[in-house]
């Protein structure tokens, strides 16, 4: 029979190294230290969850195999394991604007719900101590769970990253276009103002020659009737 040990190392293993094909792609160099994060921090969460579940074994008589016992075991590791492998996803996902944060919390737990259910359902091939080579069957069913379970949320992953990368596409084209109309309204309008400036002055410069012209013949009629010129037209004055 498969021990617990091994049965988890086989499906976690499997379902993180599955995610990290997905990732390094989408993450650059960052994903390539996917496996060995999460590696790490499985190692760190077996670590300390390891004394507290058999301290409560051993010295408050906690049962693992009947309930509640089983319960609260498996209720402390799982938040133990929880909150270590969310920070070591989210300490990577966090270097990256199309990642989501929010995902390291989402893999965790749909991690450990199909863990827990595959034990549930090979309780009765699963041992505390148990050969790996004697429960190969489990070990598939097991490596199976993990790569499924990788494959799922990691296209899941990519899926919503490709969708980010796209609307932030759109999102600089829409910017480039947005500042490309200001800069043709901005030059549309310095034309205008250019064109009713020069038209301002064309106007004013007619106005001038018109009022000299007045001037010039106020002054040339005042002139002809100082001096009795009876020959002078004042029609053509009107005109």
């Amino acid at each position: 029979m498969l021990d617990y040990l091994t049965a988890s190392i086989a499906f976690w293993m499997t379902l993180f190294g599955v995610q990290e094909s997905f990732l390094e792609f989408r993450l650059g160099y960052l994903g390539r230290y996917w496996f060995l994060a999460i590696s790490a921090s499985l190692l760190l969460s077996f670590l300390l969850s390891a004394p507290i579940i058999i301290t409560l074994i051993i010295k408050f008589a906690v049962d693992p195999f009947t309930f509640p016992g089983n319960v609260i075991l498996c209720t402390i590791a799982a938040v133990i394991f929880g909150v270590i492998l969310s920070l070591a996803q989210w300490l990577i996902l966090r270097q990256s604007e199309m990642t989501p944060r929010v995902f390291a919390l989402i893999n965790t737990v749909i991690g450990i719900i199909v863990y827990f259910l595959l034990v549930w359902i090979n309780e009765g091939s699963l041992e505390w101590s148990g050969n790996p080579f004697g429960g190969w069957k489990t070990v598939i069913i097991f490596l199976a769970g993990g790569a499924i379970t990788g494959a799922a949320t990691g296209k899941a992953l990519d899926f919503y990253c490709e969708r980010v990368e796209q609307r932030l596409i759109q999102l600089e084209r829409d910017k480039v276009a947005r500042e490309t109309r200001d800069r043709e309204r901005i030059e549309t309008e310095r034309i205008e103002r250019e064109k009713q400036e020069i038209e301002k002055l064309e106007m004013e410069i007619l106005e001038r020659k018109r009022i000299s012209r007045e001037i010039a013949l106020e002054e040339e009629r005042k002139w002809y009737e100082e001096h009795g010129d009876d020959d002078f037209d004042y029609e053509d004055e009107e005109e």
